[in-house]
This record gives structure tokens, C-alpha cells and sequence, in this order.
């Protein structure tokens, strides 16, 4: 997972420290990842790891009797280097993307090429000008009165208003090797609300200012060879229920690990019935 401004990883998982001083600020993708239940990542895991046992089947079963232990250790790293394979991907995607629309010198990279590729056709399918259309890039978002913060991909005016008016949109890129380009999760529909209604943005130099009014939200999809703009429904409904996930966080983040058992005292009566 990339690295924004500002952001660290603790033992609760990702927090934003404010360059104004106060308290941490959890992050929108910690809240998610917190409070919403991914339930297809199990059977997505329990599938890779079936799929590697059955291509693998020789070198299984030659190993299972005297390398039992180092097997079992990698079966069970198959999906967690897979899902890691796929988030380090996800981060030189977005590093390109950001050098892009900035007019930057973008890293040569092969793997993330094809993804880059569909960015540029999808800019230049809406007659985007990088110099005119492009408001921000990848901006770290605050809302210090409820406590989180979080980054914002892209804020970019598009022609999609009544009769080609523009309107400004906070898009979220999302990359994927094998799901399509038009699919999307509930939960993207949270994190966009939770940018979307975010108070503050920062500046290069670490100074405030007020959010800009956002008027259409929505998934910006890459894949190797195709990308959809999937528009998400991130209202105020839609951040409540995102500020709901919210307070579980806080107390699930707050909540002890582990509470002392409760043993009967040596002078309790007997009760009379059996254990």
C-alpha cells in the first residue's frame, strides 16, 4: 500500500499525523478495512491455494512426509504473496498515474505499462488538458472534528454537467489483473463519501484549505486492457453510514486484547449440582 504524506502505520493500522498539531486522525482505508467484512476474500484465498496445491501436486506430495512444517508454511503464504503481489501493483500504478497527470517523468516499468496506457485513453476519450482539467492530485483530505483523514487519487473536472458544463469529480482509482472493469464494492462507495465530505485539504506546504465542493464521485477502474469510470453514489447517506463504521473503530481500537477470567472465590457456596 503506498505511503502518503503524513501517514504511518501503527499496531492499529494506518493514522495521519496533523502538520497543525492535535491528535492522530485515523485513516478512511483503516476504518474499512476495521469495520467492513471482506467476504470474498476467503473463498478468493481457499481458491489460490487449492488452484497452487493441484498445479503443484508432484512437488506436494514428494514434500508431505519430510517437509511437512516448510510445506504447510508455504501453502499457507500462497494467498498472502498473492494479495501482496497485487497491492505492490496497485502502489506503482498509482505512483504512475500521479507522475502522469503532474507532467512528471514516469519509472519504467513493464508490468505497469498496459495500466498507464488505459489511464491516457481514458483521459484523452474526455478531452482532458493536464494543465486545465486537473485540480489535484493525489491530496491528503482532513476532518479534524471527527477525527480521520485520508488521500484523495484524483480531483478532476470532466464535461459531464447539462450541456457540457463541467463538474468537478473526486475519483479513486482502483487496478486489478483479473476482475472487470465495470465491478466495484459497496465499500468504494464509503471511502469516496468520506473524502467527499472531508473539511480541510492540504497544500504542498503543509497549509490548510477548505475542501473543494465536489459535485460527482466515482471508481476510476484500470486494467491492462481496459478501464470503465464507474460514477458512486457518495452522499451524505452514505457518510453517515461511514461515520458509523467510524465510532466501531474507535472502539474497536480502544478495546483491550484480552480480559481477566472471573474464578469462583475458595469460599463459594456449593450449589448443589453437579459440574
Amino acid at each position: 500500500m503506498t505511503q502518503p504524506r503524513h501517514a504511518r502505520d501503527t499496531e492499529r493500522g494506518r493514522y495521519y499525523s496533523d502538520p497543525a498539531g492535535g491528535p492522530d486522525l485515523v485513516s478512511v482505508t483503516n476504518v474499512l478495512d476495521t469495520a467492513v467484512a471482506k467476504k470474498a476474500l476467503i473463498p478468493w484465498a481457499v481458491k489460490l491455494t487449492v488452484e497452487h496445491v493441484l498445479d503443484n501436486l508432484y512437488d506436494v506430495q514428494t514434500r508431505i512426509d519430510d517437509e511437512r512444517p516448510a510445506l504447510t508454511r508455504d501453502i499457507k503464504a500462497v494467498h498472502r504473496d498473492a494479495k501482496d503481489r497485487a497491492a505492490n501493483l496497485g502502489d506503482r500504478v498509482h505512483a504512475a498515474a500521479e507522475a502522469h497527470v503532474l507532467g512528471a517523468p514516469v519509472a519504467d516499468d513493464p508490468e505497469v505499462a498496459p495500466y498507464l496506457h488505459q489511464l491516457k485513453r481514458w483521459l484523452a476519450s474526455w478531452g482532458v488538458d493536464l494543465n486545465k482539467h486537473i485540480e489535484a492530485t493525489e491530496i491528503t483530505c482532513l476532518h479534524r472534528r471527527l477525527g480521520y483523514a485520508g488521500t484523495a487519487d484524483l480531483l478532476i473536472w470532466l464535461p459531464t454537467g447539462p450541456g457540457g458544463r463541467l463538474e468537478l469529480w473526486l475519483i479513486d482509482y482502483k487496478s486489478s489483473a483479473t476482475r472487470s472493469a465495470k465491478s466495484v464494492y459497496p465499500e468504494n462507495t464509503l471511502q469516496l463519501a468520506a473524502l467527499r465530505y472531508c473539511e480541510t485539504v492540504l497544500l504542498p506546504d503543509d497549509t490548510d484549505a477548505p475542501m473543494p465542493r465536489i459535485e460527482r464521485t466515482g471508481v476510476l477502474n484500470l486494467r491492462a486492457r481496459s478501464h470503465a469510470l464507474v460514477p458512486m453514489p457518495a452522499d451524505r447517506s452514505a457518510h453517515r453510514a461511514f461515520r458509523g463504521l467510524l465510532e466501531g473503530t474507535r472502539w474497536l481500537h480502544a478495546a483491550p486484547s484480552s480480559y481477566p477470567a472471573l474464578t469462583a472465590p475458595p469460599d463459594a457456596p456449593s450449589t448443589g449440582k453437579a459440574a
